[in-house]
């Protein structure tokens, strides 16, 4: 099957497309002949090896952890799915991504596709999606009524993580440069500050959750904003500021994904019904030219929604 692999850290250039093994289902496991896959800022920085102490894989890697598509084989002790289901899942991170034309996925993490659902869309859904549900209600413990910042609201996890923050009763603010302004309004943004323009540690307080998928300066001016006592800000990039936290009396939390079926059900279930919407904001075919050029475009951190691989194209 064909794969777009990297054989070394590096830039854009290492990736390569490449003919390899098709994956052959384990115990508990189905294949998926894949329709669509997504890019997450994950796949670049490991692919510059910035992540290489905590995944200290052999190459060839193939990058890539978000899969919609058809399941073609399934494995030994797999009860629930059957050759030809519509699916999606994200997968366990290992060295064998979704950058391929087939897949291996553990059964317990897949979910059907949702009906009215196109492939590509609910290939953008999975990591960003359960990043942002973890982030909001497994670590935050987001309740009806509080006030939520999510930075940086017109990516990938911040179009959903606006959505799951006003699907819960929450009242949102995000920050967003003033072209996305309209978009994140009609996502349930309450309000939408133009970072350009305006720092929001100067007009925002008392607010009860900061989700930061920014780090830096963006996590230090957040401890400002919080409630003292009861605020709480969870980041996706790691807490570089414990002191600030304890000197403000707030929780900071670092975290992790953990890839979890159940829960890519329930996002199902809400995109399905139209309260959660997917945001893709560009589509590229599965070719080592369509990756490279995904990657340059997640790279500039400016891309809207989801950047989404098809595989039909």
């Amino acid at each position: 099957m064909k794969a777009v692999v990297i054989e070394n850290y590096g830039g854009k250039e290492e990736l390569k497309e490449k003919e390899v093994a098709m994956p052959k289902a384990g115990k508990n496991q189905v294949i998926v002949k894949e329709a669509a896959t997504s890019i997450n800022p994950i796949d670049w920085k490991l692919r510059e090896g910035y992540l290489k102490q905590m995944m200290d894989w052999e190459f060839p890697i193939i990058l890539g952890w978000d899969v919609a598509g058809v399941i073609s084989e399934v494995g030994e002790g797999v009860t629930d799915w059957k050759v030809g289901d519509e699916v999606f899942a994200r997968p366990e991170t290992t060295r064998f991504g979704t950058y391929a034309e087939y897949t291996a996925v553990d059964d317990h993490l897949l979910a059907p596709l949702p009906e009215g659902i196109s492939f590509e869309e609910a290939a953008s859904i999975p990591l960003a999606g359960l990043t942002a549900w973890q982030a909001l209600f497994d670590h935050a413990k987001l309740q009806k009524g509080e006030k939520v910042l999510i930075h940086a609201g017109a990516g990938g996890v911040g179009t959903l993580a606006i959505q799951l923050a006003k699907y819960a009763g929450a009242e949102v603010i995000t920050t967003a440069s003033a072209k996305n302004h309209e978009l994140l309004k009609s996502l349930g943004a309450d309000q939408v500050i133009d970072y350009k323009e305006v720092n929001f540690k100067d007009v925002l307080s008392d607010i009860d959750v900061v989700f930061d998928t920014m780090g830096g300066q963006i996590e230090t001016d957040s401890y400002y904003v919080l409630k003292e006592g009861t605020g709480r800000l969870v980041s996706i990039v790691g807490i570089s500021n414990e002191d600030r936290a304890k000197e403000k009396n707030v929780t900071a939390n670092g975290i992790w994904l953990q890839p979890n079926g159940e829960q890519l059900k329930k996002l199902g279930e809400l995109l399905a019904n139209k309260t959660v919407k997917p945001i893709v904001g560009a589509t590229f075919p599965f070719s080592e030219k369509g990756v490279f050029d995904a990657h340059a475009l997640s790279e500039t951190h400016h891309a809207v929604g989801k950047i989404v691989i098809s595989f039909n194209k």
